[in-house]
């Protein structure tokens, strides 16, 4: 993080009372570019990480850009696109284009992508036909009307990457627009098969898609990060995020037993509990330590993966549990 002196702490006061009172999409909120630099250090880095965990997932599925430009929709300080361009490189995309309400957002993002990323072609307040676009913490500022506007610009792209926080709400709106869109693109993630979703059969209401990233080591030995959290209250070990990957290439089929994991599995003394989703829809699943005792093992120091492969024996108890491997997606 940045040395304590320059970062503007009254204004990411300022904007943090207007994110969790539900104001922040009345309007333009960025006063200056001091106040993005601030914002671009903190919060803007913990949507970096979550970026970070699901375009590692994609890669990890052997998912790569469609060719094309890179929109990124809605982009504030540019942390998306930065981190999109890191894990796939600017050579994966022939420009990027930066879309924001506010002209001094897409400015600083404009900035902050050619100084890092020299060469690539940077196109401030426009947005491409085709390529992919991203998404990013947008849902909790538009409107139903402005979030229709926004699914119908999404008509012309190639692949869409949508991440929202991870809480009950914005997954419930994220499966919302997977499912207006799920005819016209292929689910890639974090979904394992393109029908309706699992969550939307009866007595699910409760349950919510949503995946936790990992911030990196030196932000618990940060003296500036430690401020922050104390301002802030935030928790810096929780990162939950919700996630869409939509493209129009078909994907191949994921192998017999692949899973996903929906937030957290639960250590209980003789077993693990997860809710787990696939194409037969959303379950609890119960996984015993006494067959299991390496995963049970990994649970417990938390090293487990939200994509996993069930062995199951011939009376359909689990027997085995794997990451799940590359499998091949579009790109792959």
């Amino acid at each position: 993080m940045n040395p304590s002196g320059s970062l503007d702490w009254a204004a990411l006061v300022r904007l943090r009372a207007a994110f969790l009172a539900g104001t922040a999409g009345a309007r333009d909120y960025w006063q200056s570019d001091a106040e993005l630099a601030s914002y671009d250090a903190t919060f803007a880095q913990r949507i970096g990480w979550k970026w970070d965990f699901v375009l590692a997932d994609l890669k990890a599925l052997g998912w790569s850009p469609p060719a094309g430009p890179l929109t990124d929709w809605g982009c504030g300080s540019g942390v998306a696109g930065r981190a999109f361009l890191d894990h796939f490189g600017a050579a994966a995309v022939t420009g990027l284009h930066l879309w924001d309400r506010s002209p001094r957002a897409v400015g600083f993002a404009a900035g902050r992508a050619a100084e890092k990323f020299p060469g690539l072609a940077v196109h401030p307040g426009t947005t491409a036909a085709g390529g992919a676009w991203l998404l990013s913490h947008v849902l909790t500022e538009l409107t139903p009307v402005q979030v229709e506007g926004l699914l119908a610009q999404l008509a012309d792209a190639a692949a869409v990457l949508w991440v929202e926080p991870g809480t009950h709400a914005a997954s419930w709106a994220l499966v919302a627009v997977r499912e207006r869109l799920r005819e016209g693109f292929h689910v890639v993630a974090p979904c394992l098969h393109r029908g309706a979703c699992g969550l939307l059969a009866p007595r699910r209401d409760a349950d919510w898609c949503h995946h936790f990233a990992a911030p990196p080591a030196e932000v618990f030995t940060d003296p500036d990060w430690a401020r922050f959290a104390n301002l802030m209250g935030i928790d810096l070990r929780s990162l939950p995020v919700s996630c869409l990957v939509l493209d129009r290439r078909p994907p191949a089929a994921p192998p017999p037993g692949a899973v996903r994991v929906l937030g957290r599995p639960r250590l209980l003394k003789a077993e693990v509990r997860e809710h787990v989703c696939d194409a037969a829809g959303v379950r609890e699943e119960a996984l015993p330590k006494r067959a299991l005792p390496d995963f049970f093992r990994a649970v417990r120091k938390d090293r487990w993966t939200s994509r996993q492969v069930l062995a199951r024996d011939a009376a359909g108890r689990v027997t085995g549990v794997a990451a799940g491997a590359p499998y091949g997606r579009p790109g792959g």
